[in-house]
């Protein structure tokens, strides 16, 4: 059986964040023999011209992981780096049948993003790596009929 190979691009503003986050996916993927790659970008806009940079390549990958975080500030900023985020994750996946697992948190505060990023049961990087590993078995299971 291929092995599956995943690239987790991580938004690495925040990063105490970022790095937990990154330590959640690093654990479920190794626990599930999943192989993968980990590409830093400076913020959470700059993770699906990545990703689509890698999907243009010749670098082959069964689907990617986005990591990140954006807390809420003073300004509308936060609304629109939330929205287009998801927005061109969700796009990506669509018109071009990439699995990718959404693990950019959208919080009001950093006590928020620090709960849902510790190594505990509210680890949202591993829900976005199972999520991207399930897209990544449909997808396979589909492609092999």
């Amino acid at each position: 059986m291929k092995k599956i190979r995943v690239l987790i691009v991580v938004a690495d503003f925040y990063k105490d964040i970022s790095n937990n986050l990154l330590d959640g996916a690093i654990n479920y993927f190794n626990t599930n023999s999943i192989e993968f790659d980990i590409v830093k970008v400076p913020g959470a806009l700059e993770i699906s011209q990545t990703i689509k940079f890698y999907h243009d390549s010749n670098i082959n990958f069964d689907g990617y992981l986005a990591l990140g975080c954006i807390i809420k500030g003073e300004t509308y900023h936060f609304e629109l780096v939330s929205n287009e985020s998801a927005s061109s994750l969700s796009d990506l996946s669509i018109k071009y049948s990439i699995p990718i697992g959404n693990g950019i948190l959208t919080t009001y505060n950093k006590e928020q993003a620090i709960l849902r990023s510790n190594q505990t049961d509210l680890n949202k990087a591993r829900e976005a790596a199972n999520a991207c590993l399930e897209m990544i078995k449909i997808k396979n299971s589909i492609m092999s009929k």
